[in-house]
C-alpha cells in the first residue's frame, strides 16, 4: 500500500458514519451510501435463512480485508466456514471468506458487477452471487483468477439464473432456492 492508501485507510477506520448509512472503502475512496430497502434486506434474510448455520458464519455487517488492493467492502452478505477465523476484529482476511453476496441497487450496479467483482476475484473469493432484484435474476461467480488476458482479476465461470429457479451452491453443499425474491 500507498502512503496515500494507508492514510485513507486511517482516516475510514476512524469515520463516524450516521445511522442508516453504509461506508466502505474501494480501492482507497471511501463510498457511503443509504440503508438498503425492504426488497433487498428480504432477500438477504431469505438467503440467511438457507444457509446452514451449524458449518456456516453468515454475516451481514462484516467488513472484509484486500490490504493488496486498498480495499475494505462490506459485502450484503459474507459466509465464512465456522472457525475459519477467530479472534475480535473488523476485518476478515478475503482468503477466509467462502462465499460473498451483493444485492445491485439503482446506485451500486456497476459496483457490484464490475469493480466488486474484480475486487472479489483479486482476492481468490471462491464464490461471488449477484442478486439482482431489477432484473429478477442472480449471477453466481466461481472458480476466480488472478492472471487474465486483460490483467483484470475475474471469475473462469458464471451461472445466470432467473429469480424462482434453485441455484447449486457446491462449495456450500447446499442448493439456494430464490423463490422468495422480490423484485424491483
Amino acid at each position: 500500500m500507498t502512503a496515500i492508501d494507508d492514510r485513507m485507510t486511517g482516516i475510514f477506520e476512524n469515520l463516524e458514519v450516521p445511522e442508516g448509512v453504509k461506508a466502505e472503502l474501494i480501492r482507497g475512496e471511501i463510498v457511503m451510501t443509504a440503508g438498503p430497502d425492504m426488497v433487498h434486506n428480504l432477500i438477504i434474510e431469505s438467503i440467511v435463512d438457507q444457509i446452514p448455520r451449524g458449518r456456516w458464519h453468515r454475516l451481514q455487517t462484516q467488513d472484509v480485508a484486500f490490504p493488496a488492493d486498498g480495499s475494505e467492502p462490506q459485502p450484503d452478505l459474507v459466509v465464512i466456514e465456522r472457525g475459519a477465523v477467530e479472534g475480535p476484529g473488523r476485518l476478515v482476511p478475503a482468503p477466509a471468506v467462502t462465499l460473498v453476496v451483493e444485492v445491485v441497487s439503482r446506485t451500486s450496479v456497476h459496483r457490484d458487477y464490475h469493480v466488486k467483482r474484480e475486487i472479489y476475484a483479486g482476492g481468490m473469493i471462491p464464490v461471488y452471487l449477484i442478486v439482482d432484484p431489477t432484473k429478477g435474476e442472480c449471477l453466481m461467480l466461481t472458480e476466480p483468477r488472478t492472471a487474465t488476458a486483460s490483467g483484470v482479476p475475474d471469475y473462469w465461470s458464471g451461472r445466470t439464473t432467473k429469480f424462482g429457479d434453485p441455484i447449486p451452491v457446491d462449495v456450500l453443499g447446499m442448493t439456494l432456492e430464490t423463490g422468495e425474491f422480490g423484485t424491483l
